[in-house]
């Protein structure tokens, strides 16, 4: 307990000693410097003080030793050949104001001018397509009732035959008039570039339904002018998918094929007259019931759709599985019914069938249908 207490005692005479010396410093320099600052060095480890009037306080006093001494402790300097760039700011550098944490302010990288001009982006236009990846062939000379499935079984003698990425259909094209005619000419666009050459050596001159038809490479001509905003946008999941699906194609696993609802809808043309409907609004429901019944032989029928207003008689009919889909249009595909060639097909999933009535023909069916009411009670009377 002594000895702590003589140590605590040597301490604080120790710390009077030094503030006394402190003060006599301090006097003496205010002596011989009236006009100058009063500075104080501390006998510790040497560092002079300054004395701030203002603010009532002693601060490190900031010279040429001091900026040295705080860079090799907390700063850097950076070289640079440019002289405006190699210049890094420390603290700050006044003797009145206050020092800071070293903080640096950010220096911008040197922009290198190599004399080239930069290559202004071309604004968007019509391109021309090249040769080496154009896998498109143009047919001339074909039927006027060809249809898609002819098109495309006969075109698939060369090679695989890319599939569009909307409509997960064969890629091809039947031009059409004004009217919706076909015009006897159409477009193919294969997976490689090698179906084009066979194309052209088997199929040109050939003859596809009893008539000799023209193939040849297919040129696109640019009509117009560009306009950007017109263009369609793909989206990025159907541009990665792009080079998958046509790996697919390609290779020789066996892979279980994606079914959309699509493949399940049967479409069925020349069922029926609208003007029969007229006479017997009633006959409608006997052909729904009477399609269900005949469908339902090739399997679960989940819905059956008359088009009752449309001018080519069209019906659908919405099957549970898509086996049973295939095989109503095998069967009902170029089959008669009451004197009528029958076209089925499957629902291509665009085509809207429902035939919207003006109010002037709304009048006349409701006027039609209470005639016929009245004629029923008249003949049950």
């Amino acid at each position: 307990m002594d000895e702590t207490k003589a140590k605590e005692t040597q301490e604080l005479i120790d710390e009077l000693k030094l503030k006394s010396a402190a003060v006599e410093t301090t006097e003496g320099a205010s002596e011989e410097t009236s006009s100058g600052p009063r500075v104080y060095t501390d006998p510790n480890d040497g560092t002079q003080y300054e004395w701030d009037d203002a603010k009532r306080a002693w601060f490190p006093k900031i010279d040429e030793d001091f900026i040295a001494a705080y860079q090799m402790n907390y700063g850097f300097v950076q070289t640079s050949n440019n002289e405006e760039t190699s210049e890094v700011k420390t603290t700050a550098q006044s003797t009145n104001a206050e020092p800071t944490e070293g903080v640096t302010e950010p220096v911008e990288d040197p922009v290198v001018d190599t004399g080239q001009k930069r290559k202004a982006k071309e604004p968007p236009s019509w391109f021309e397509m090249e040769e080496s990846k154009n896998t498109n062939v143009y047919v001339s000379g074909l039927p006027e009732d060809t249809t898609e499935e002819e098109f495309v079984e006969f075109m698939s003698k060369c090679g695989i035959i890319m599939d569009d990425n909307d409509t997960r259909k064969p890629k091809i094209k039947l031009y059409r008039d004004k009217e919706g005619n076909l015009k006897g000419d159409a477009r193919c666009c294969y997976l490689k570039i090698e179906s084009v050459d066979l194309a052209l050596k088997l199929l040109d001159d050939s003859h596809f339904k009893g008539k000799q038809i023209k193939v040849e490479k297919a040129h696109f001509e640019m009509k117009g002018m560009f306009n950007a905003s017109l263009k369609p946008k793909k989206k990025k999941k159907k541009k990665n998918k792009k080079g998958k699906g046509q790996d697919k194609l390609l290779d020789w696993v066996d892979r279980e094929e994606k079914t959309s609802k699509l493949d399940r809808i049967v479409v069925i043309k020349n069922m029926f007259d609208p003007n029969d409907f007229e006479k017997d609004p009633t006959a409608i429901l006997d052909l729904k019931n009477d399609i269900r019944k005949e469908c339902e032989k090739y399997g679960v029928v989940r819905k059956v759709m008359v088009f009752d207003r449309h001018v080519d008689g069209v019906v659908s009919v919405g099957f549970a599985e898509i086996e049973p889909a295939d095989v109503c249009i095998r069967e009902m595909n170029g089959r008669w019914f009451a004197g009528r060639r029958l076209v089925a097909q499957k629902w291509d999933g665009v085509t809207k069938y429902d035939v919207e009535e003006t109010e002037e023909e709304k009048e006349q069916r409701l006027k039609k249908w209470e005639e016929y009411l009245e004629k029923q009670e008249e003949e049950n009377d």
